[in-house]
């Protein structure tokens, strides 16, 4: 099989959806690996990393769409990087196509590319390849919402707990999955108290199991609406499969929330969980809205890019290597893990319950 690894198009996007590592595993099988020039920069590999793992460099997006039978990504495509793929070809990455816009849906259709999202990928109730990315962005919400409470980020001059005396901040989690486990677990040990709420039973009692002191509560819009009003912050981590997230804080509750808090909707890949969320970048990442900094950034572990990238590539590679080998109609066919992750194919939805206009 032909494989394509280009330089991702998003702004502040410096992951790369394969390391030389992975290369190097695809090319021992046989495949060719075509990598665009300096894909791998931000994360901190070289051209010449790929080349000595088996690749050939190309000098434009253009070519490796061109080239390649499947397209290796992390973030979801751009209008133009779906216009330079080939018709019946594949991409994968972490598309999120739940919250895409409807012509690149369209557009995908039409070409009947076949979409893999490995955001989708899912196993024994467990999604593996996304579980180290919601890692990474559960505990890179507490050293984000360190830096916003402060006063020169218009935040309450809060820092967040182990100062004898003085009472710590109020973090309150929404969803108790992966993101949220690992947001609190560094929340709590950076002192803070920390709240989370879920739907779930199961994950409640899964939580109070795993950390002492840390409160549960039942996702109801009542316990909602007064947990959020006593926040200094609010993580939202909800995740729903093939779905737009569901907004469980309204502007109202928003409004009620103390001057100078946070929010950081970890959920807005999908939509958000936020009704006054909108995606924001690196480069911009925060806005006030009534009164409460909003952080919503999609791609929270791009600027850990080289850390990402190697977790990522740990989880994904099984599934790349049985994409490549068996070829994508038998792995779906064989593989339920990955049928479930197929959202285009053929010119069909697949494994998609709702679209909204999206970015």
């Amino acid at each position: 099989m032909i494989i394509g690894i280009p330089k991702e198009q998003r702004p502040n996007e410096y992951r790369v959806g394969l390391s030389p590592a992975g290369v190097q595993l695809l090319c021992q099988d046989g495949h060719t690996c075509f990598v665009e020039h300096e894909a791998g920069k931000g994360a901190g590999f070289g051209d010449q990393d790929y080349e000595r793992a088996g690749a050939s460099i190309v000098f434009s997006p253009e070519e490796v769409f061109g080239r390649a039978d499947i397209i290796l990504k992390l973030a979801r495509p751009i209008k133009s990087e779906l216009e330079w793929l080939q018709p019946g070809s594949a991409i994968a990455g972490f598309l999120h196509l739940a919250s895409a816009r409807q012509d690149k849906l369209d557009l995908m259709l039409e070409k009947k590319i076949t979409a893999i999202a490995y955001d989708q990928i899912e196993e024994d109730e467990v999604h593996p390849v996304l579980r180290p990315l919601s890692q990474i962005g559960g505990a890179m919400a507490a050293q984000t919402s360190a830096r916003l409470l402060q006063n020169k980020w218009g935040g309450r001059g809060i820092l967040l707990g182990l100062i004898p005396g003085v009472p710590p901040a109020e973090v309150v989690i929404l969803g108790g999955g992966v993101a949220g486990m690992h947001a609190a677990r560094a929340f709590r040990g950076l002192g803070a108290h920390v709240t989370i709420i879920d739907k779930d039973m199961n994950v409640l009692q899964r939580v109070a199991e795993y950390f002492r002191g840390v409160t549960t509560m039942m996702s109801t819009p009542k316990n909602i609406d007064r947990a959020t009003a006593f926040a200094d912050v609010v993580i939202g981590s909800v995740f729903v499969p093939g779905q737009r997230c569901p907004i469980l804080v309204s502007r109202k509750m928003v409004r009620a929330m103390k001057p100078g808090s946070v929010i950081l909707d970890l959920s807005i890949d999908l939509g958000g969980c936020v009704e006054t969320s909108r995606p924001t970048t690196h480069a911009d990442p925060v806005f006030i809205e009534e009164n409460v900094t909003h952080y919503c950034v999609p791609n929270i572990s791009s600027v850990v890019a080289r850390t990402a990238t190697h977790a990522f590539v740990n989880a994904a590679m099984p599934y790349i290597l049985e994409l490549a080998n068996r070829g994508i109609q038998d792995a779906m066919d064989n593989n339920p893990a990955i049928n479930l992750s197929i959202c285009t194919h053929a010119g069909e939805l697949k494994n998609l319950s709702h679209q909204i206009n999206g970015k």
